[in-house]
């Protein structure tokens, strides 16, 4: 049996002021983790890096299918710790890549704080890159610390966004998120800003609130309750309508596929065996010849995506000479 395709679900509660989305990240998923396995200098993750980016992956692609804006979202998690940093970038067709810089070794069942915030010292930052910027444009990015406002340490990576996004963006949300080899999947509502609550229907018999704030909040509430009661091995190990229907049966639920508008989440990485020939280049011939006089090839290894790529003193050669020319070096090669 195949891998299943991975997706990504979007839904209103109708008449409500609150909105989620769920993604389920497989055969996507199985390729970053393949790609890392695959190379010979890092190895594969340990289980606690690899289920905390599974994680940090499915929630990316839910923020990234909740905003309108042309450009990547990139979300990073940095300190001290072994893990210096794990990254995710998320295009607006719901491509992403993945990667985690690990400098020491992983303790089984290490938590966000020991991989990544052992001197409370670590931050989230999220940031914003437009696919096209204007003269002196900048990137929008919002950091916080992976700490509360009391200073204690928050050991998951869905408590951290949610503080992320009630601390930067002012908006109530709940996450819940889950990884191991196979799948990164989460389950993310939201409350939507007091703004647009004006054009949503009032449900029928709901009680009057004296405090418009009030109305908005109280059923957001019961919502975030019925998501938080959704167990890790559920999400991981249901499909998205047996999830949807186990947790919200008796809610107006209006689903949108994003599917049904052409984008799935999957595996994209812009590296490529050209690029890298680009930027050997731009290293220069007395360089390249210096390493191949040390060693058998050149090796460069994508930083996202972990793939290597291996140029020879034929490849060598390749590069360095004219189109024009190439015939006659790979004559006197062989």
């Amino acid at each position: 049996m195949g891998v299943c395709v991975s997706e990504l679900h979007k839904f209103l509660f109708d008449g409500l002021p609150v909105r989620g989305a769920i993604v389920r990240l497989t055969d996507a998923w199985v390729e970053v983790l393949r790609r890392r396995s695959a190379n010979t200098t890092t190895g594969a993750y340990a289980d606690p890096v690899r289920d905390m980016l599974g994680e940090m992956a499915a929630a990316a692609c839910l923020m990234q299918s909740s905003i309108k804006f042309d450009g990547s979202l990139v979300l990073q998690m940095y300190g001290d710790g072994p893990v210096k940093v794990a990254v995710v970038e998320v295009h607006p067709d719901l491509g992403f890549r993945a990667t985690a810089t690990v400098l020491g070794p992983i303790v089984p069942d290490s938590g966000l704080s020991q991989m990544v915030n052992q001197s409370n010292q670590g931050r989230c930052a999220i940031t914003l890159d437009p696919r096209a910027r204007l003269p002196g444009q900048q990137p929008y990015q919002g950091v916080v610390p992976l700490a509360d406002g009391q200073g204690q340490k928050i050991e998951r990576i869905n408590a951290v966004l949610e503080h992320y996004m009630q601390q930067s963006e002012q908006l109530a949300t709940t996450l819940v998120l889950a990884a191991n080899a196979t799948v990164a999947a989460g389950l993310l509502i939201q409350r939507l800003p007091m703004e647009g609550s004006a054009n949503l229907l009032v449900r029928p018999g709901h009680a009057e609130f004296a405090d418009p704030a009030e109305e908005v909040d109280e059923p957001y509430q019961r919502l975030a309750m019925l998501t938080r009661s959704l167990q890790p091995e559920e999400l991981l190990n249901l499909d998205v309508d047996t999830v949807l229907r186990r947790l919200f049966w008796n809610e107006p639920m209006k689903r949108f596929s994003v599917q049904a508008g052409g984008q799935t989440p999957h595996f994209s990485c812009n590296c490529s065996r050209e690029r890298v020939g680009k930027m050997i280049v731009g290293l220069g011939a007395d360089e390249v010849q210096s390493i191949l006089a040390q060693r058998a090839d050149v090796e460069v290894a994508c930083e996202f995506c972990g793939v290597q790529y291996r140029f020879d003193a034929i490849d060598a050669a390749h590069l360095f000479t004219a189109p024009t020319q190439r015939g006659a070096v790979e004559t006197l090669a062989h």
